[in-house]
C-alpha cells in the first residue's frame, strides 16, 4: 500500500497578511500586503517578508525598490528610502530645464532623483555621489539606463574637475535632521536607514553649509542648486544661500509638506564666491 501524499502547505492568503500587518501596527496593511503578495513567487517568500514588515523593516526594503514619480527605484537594506514629498523638488526642476542639460545628484542615495529628472527630460548628462558605499552600488544600476555616471566619496570631492562651471542642475537630497531629532524619527528611519543620510548636524544645516560654499563654482552662469528643507529651516536656509552668492526662490507645497528651494547662480557678469 502506498504512502499517503504529503498536504500541500495552505496558500497565504490575503486577509491573512492584512491581519498580520495591522498586529503589527501597518497603517495602509491593505495595500502593503498586496504589494507583498505581488512580489512573493512562493508562500514561505511571502512569510519572510511579512516578518520581515512585521519586525519594522521599511516596506521598500522589503520589496526591494521604491515607487518614485512612477519609477521603479532599486532600494538595498540600509539605503534611504525617496519619500514620497521630495517628488516636489522635480516637480520644480523640470518646467525650466532642458534636453541635454548637465545634472548632478548630489548626496544621491538611491540615485532616485537622478533617475526622475532624466526620466522626465528624455536625454541628461548624468553624474551622481554619495558617501555610503552601499547607496552608491543601489544608484549605479537606478541610473545605469540613463547613462549616469556615479562617484563615491564625500560631495563634490569625487566629481571630475571638468564639470566645473557647467552644471545646470545641482540636485542636493542634503541631511536636513538636526542631530538631537534624529531620535525622535520613527524606527523605519532611524533604525534602518543610514545614519549619514539623515544626521545635518547641530542644527540640520552643517551639510548645506558645505554643499553651498562651493556650488557657485560648479554650477554653470543662470544653473541652479535645489534641496529639499523643513519650513521651519528654510529662513535660515535661504540666508545661508545668498550668503554663498546664489540667489534664493522659496517653493512650497501643502498637499506634500514639502519645502524646496531653487539657489540660482547669477549671470557671467555676476561672479559668485569659488568656495573654499
Amino acid at each position: 500500500m502506498s504512502a499517503s501524499p504529503s498536504p500541500s502547505p495552505s496558500p497565504v492568503t490575503f486577509s491573512a497578511v492584512v491581519t498580520r500587518l495591522r498586529a503589527a501596527g501597518c497603517v495602509f496593511a491593505e495595500d502593503e500586503a498586496r504589494l507583498i503578495l505581488s512580489a512573493g513567487r512562493v508562500p514561505a517568500g511571502i512569510d519572510a517578508m511579512v516578518d520581515r514588515r512585521a519586525a519594522g523593516l521599511p516596506l521598500e526594503h522589503v520589496l526591494g525598490w521604491a515607487d518614485f514619480r512612477g519609477l521603479r527605484i532599486s532600494i538595498d537594506a540600509g539605503v534611504f528610502v525617496p519619500r514620497r514629498r521630495t517628488e516636489f523638488l522635480i516637480e520644480r526642476a523640470v518646467p525650466l530645464a532642458r534636453s541635454g542639460a548637465v545634472v548632478v545628484d548630489l548626496c544621491c542615495g538611491s540615485g532616485a532623483l537622478g533617475a526622475a529628472l532624466a526620466a522626465a527630460l528624455g536625454e541628461v548628462e548624468l553624474y551622481a555621489a554619495d558617501i555610503d558605499p552601499v547607496a552608491v552600488r543601489c544608484a549605479r544600476r537606478n541610473l545605469a539606463a540613463a547613462g549616469g555616471t556615479v562617484y563615491e566619496g564625500d560631495l563634490y570631492g569625487p566629481l571630475p574637475a571638468a564639470l566645473r562651471g557647467r552644471v545646470d542642475i545641482l540636485l542636493a537630497n542634503v541631511p536636513y535632521v538636526p542631530t538631537e531629532e534624529v531620535g525622535l524619527l520613527p524606527p523605519e528611519a532611524r533604525v534602518h536607514e543610514a545614519r549619514v543620510a539623515l544626521d545635518g548636524g547641530a542644527d540640520g544645516l552643517d551639510v548645506l553649509r558645505r554643499v553651498t560654499a562651493e556650488a557657485g563654482g560648479w554650477l554653470a552662469p543662470g544653473g541652479s542648486l535645489r534641496f529639499e528643507t523643513s519650513g521651519r529651516q528654510a529662513p535660515s536656509a535661504m540666508t545661508i544661500v545668498a550668503n554663498g552668492g546664489l540667489e534664493p526662490r522659496l517653493a512650497e507645497c501643502d498637499e506634500l509638506d514639502a519645502t524646496v528651494i531653487i539657489a540660482t547662480r547669477p549671470s557671467a557678469s555676476q561672479p559668485v564666491p569659488d568656495g573654499p
